[in-house]
């Protein structure tokens, strides 16, 4: 299966690369997002493409997209992307690019929990919270909550950890009104999807979103939605609380990572093997069919 490490779209003026995508200027006010193959764990990029993973979250983040637009709007014209690169250049944007509104990003991502994982479940046994927020006593891993949470991080630089912060920080930074809007309309996002996703055998335990502003101030959702990059998906038919459920995600890979022991989680990165690579991108393959109902478009 052909892969996409990192895009050479010498069309266009790269405005950067990020973990997973690379951004080209359209114009003045759009942007070509291309999403590449490349995957990062514990904000480090892996040095091997997942074969095809760039498309899966593109057709991913297209589904959603579409199906949650009347709560936000969101970064896509409909410009295809074909149409601003040359020809020879299609295949590298061909089913992995989207050409998105040019907006002000807002440099605190959206992070809802509805379960507890992760590095909510190390924050809850050591301080019986998550991001300051208490819960109850006697929870177990995994434990769906009585409603998602909201916990914001503030974005790092590439290479490094996003912090965790609390709402009140993210008032500080952003104001009252924009952050309160922030906070729910992702939780009205994650509900509907994992509304969604429950009739498709999925549960999405946690998600992030990101957001940015365009000229005129209007919010809008942004960069990928509800991907297996940016959230944890698992089938409901083996979930189990008190245990960590497989997942239709990277989990294959940072559940890797954990038995090098050697590696303190900086780069660069630790090699992955064969079958590390291929696996996680059947499991990106399943979550895409699984929730979409689709295959993965050639």
């Amino acid at each position: 299966m052909h892969s996409l490490y990192q895009s050479t779209i010498h069309s266009l003026p790269l405005l950067g690369r990020g973990k997973v995508r690379d951004n080209y200027a359209v114009g003045e006010d759009k942007i070509l997002i291309v999403t590449t193959d490349r995957l990062s764990a514990f904000d480090v990029v892996m040095n091997e493409p997942i074969p095809a993973k760039g498309k899966v979250l593109n057709q991913m983040s297209d589904f959603w997209f579409d199906k949650l637009s009347a709560i936000v709007p969101n970064h896509l014209t409909g410009v295809a992307p074909e149409s601003v690169v040359k020809s020879e250049e299609a295949d590298q944007v061909r089913g992995r690019a989207v050409v998105a509104k040019k907006l002000k990003p807002i440099l605190v991502e959206a992070v809802v929990r509805g379960y507890l994982i992760g590095s909510g479940w190390k924050d809850y046994q050591s301080s019986g919270a998550v991001c300051g927020i208490p819960l109850p006593q006697g929870l177990r891993l995994a434990d769906k909550l009585a409603a998602p949470i909201f916990t914001p991080a503030a974005k790092a630089d590439l290479g490094e950890h996003d912090e965790n912060i609390s709402f009140a920080e993210m008032e500080a930074r952003l104001g009252k009104e924009l952050a309160t809007k922030m906070r729910d309309i992702s939780i009205a996002l994650y509900q509907a999807a994992a509304d969604f996703a429950a009739t498709r055998g999925i549960i999405i335990a946690d998600t992030k979103f990101e957001f940015g502003l365009d000229d005129h101030g209007v919010l809008h959702l942004m960069d990928e939605v509800l991907t297996a990059d940016s959230s944890r998906f698992w089938p409901a038919d083996s979930y189990a609380p008190g245990i960590s459920p497989p997942s239709f995600d990277k989990q294959f890979v940072r559940d890797y990572l954990e038995t090098l022991k050697e590696w303190n989680k900086t780069a660069p990165a630790p090699a992955l093997p064969a079958d590390v690579i291929e696996k996680t991108g059947a499991k990106y393959r399943e979550a895409l069919e699984r929730l979409t109902g689709n295959q993965l478009k050639d």
